[in-house]
């Protein structure tokens, strides 16, 4: 098999394994919160996989920027239409405990299922890179305890970097909230693609917890604290800007309306004024 045809097959493999562990707990409504567990796993297994073919895989297997941009496309395509009602994004978790679409427990368990899912993909993902199915994954494993960091950049670039992303992406996302699956999951995957390849030379803009800890945590150059700054506080302080602009205030925090205007006009209807006289 040529490293292409393994990286798929281990793409469909992780699907299959996140398709199956939601189908399997659709049946039990009051534990719909495990289904961030395989929403996680699947997107941060995936990642990896698209991580390793961008950084070995041009000089390893042939393969250019432009494959590794469309197979990142098709993930994260596949992941917003078999996660469906999950979100795997600790930041969205939080946004919609913000907009109090979920209690607090909720929240807590969904993010604890969310982190559980990256570290495990990242154990698999290491005993897959281990079995050297193809050149990619022989270089990956021999370089996989020096891992080159996403963080390109200072602390103070990189949350401002990450907070930009987030605080764009929120706002387009929240807009597209309301939109029908077909149109709101292409245009979301397409966005996050550009996000990804346009901030490549900064942080990545996972714009993601959980994905940036399964991906980048574990290599050298930045401490768990710096990365946590960037990668962790910054998505969720873009997140709430974007949140606190979109709807102009808080839901969980504010209940009057700090930046718009509610005011209510009342019509009165022709006859009325005249009976009053």
């Amino acid at each position: 098999m040529s490293g292409l045809n393994v990286s798929i097959a281990y793409f469909l493999a992780v699907v299959v394994f996140g398709a199956a562990f939601r189908s399997l707990f659709r049946k039990w409504p009051r534990l719909s919160v495990a289904a961030e567990f395989p929403a996680s796993y699947v997107l941060v297994a995936c990642w990896l996989e698209v991580q390793t073919i961008k950084e070995v895989g041009e000089w390893a297997g042939g393969l250019g920027p432009d494959v590794t941009l469309t197979i990142l496309f098709l993930v994260l395509l596949t992941h917003g239409v078999i996660c469906a009602g999950a979100t795997g994004n600790p930041s969205l978790t939080l946004m919609n405990f913000l907009l109090l679409e979920t209690p607090t427990l909720h929240t807590l368990l969904a993010l604890a299922a969310q982190f559980l899912g990256a570290h495990l993909a990242l154990l698999g993902a290491g005993y897959y890179w281990a079995l050297e199915l193809n050149d990619m994954h022989m270089i990956k494993n021999l370089m996989s305890r020096e891992c080159s960091t996403a963080l390109r950049v200072s602390l103070v670039q990189g949350v401002f970097s990450e907070c930009v992303c987030a605080f764009i992406f929120y706002l387009i996302y929240l807009s597209l909230k309301r939109h029908s699956a077909l149109i709101r999951v292409p245009l979301v995957a397409a966005v996050l693609t550009f996000f990804s390849h346009s901030a490549s030379d900064y942080t990545m803009a996972f714009l993601n917890p959980s994905l940036a800890y399964g991906l980048t945590f574990y290599c050298p150059g930045f401490t768990f604290t710096e990365y946590s700054v960037v990668y962790w506080l910054g998505p969720i302080f873009g997140m709430t800007l974007a949140l606190l602009l979109y709807m102009g205030h808080i839901p969980r925090i504010f209940t009057k309306n700090l930046l718009y205007s509610q005011k209510t006009h009342f019509r009165v209807p022709k006859g009325e004024g005249d009976k009053k006289k």
